[in-house]
């Protein structure tokens, strides 16, 4: 995992402030791979309750994150209960590495 422990921190503190404890925070995509380089921040976040503005949170997220990372490009997967599923989010949920 290409993420240092200070990342991972700031990764975690950013969720559980927005989305609370019970939310689920996974690495997943390139940065898994310790022998690549470079390559954007794929977190796929999973949470038990419905979300009202799935779009809004992802981006929000996502900016709080890359500007708490002094730039680092974040993309942001949700899953909720009413939200459809795609294939991404099942390779998320297998392959992806709890932070």
């Amino acid at each position: 995992m290409r993420l240092t422990d200070s990342q991972r921190q700031i990764i975690q503190r950013i969720v559980a402030q927005e989305l609370g404890q019970k939310a689920s925070v996974k690495l997943f995509g390139s940065r898994l791979d310790d022998t690549a380089r470079g390559g954007d921040i794929d977190l796929f976040i999973e949470l038990a309750e419905p979300v009202k503005h799935p779009a809004q949170l992802s981006a929000r997220l996502s900016v709080r994150i890359m500007r708490a990372l002094h730039g680092r490009k974040v993309d942001v997967l949700l899953s909720a209960p009413n939200l459809s599923e795609q294939t991404i989010h099942k390779v998320a949920r297998e392959q992806g590495v709890r932070l």
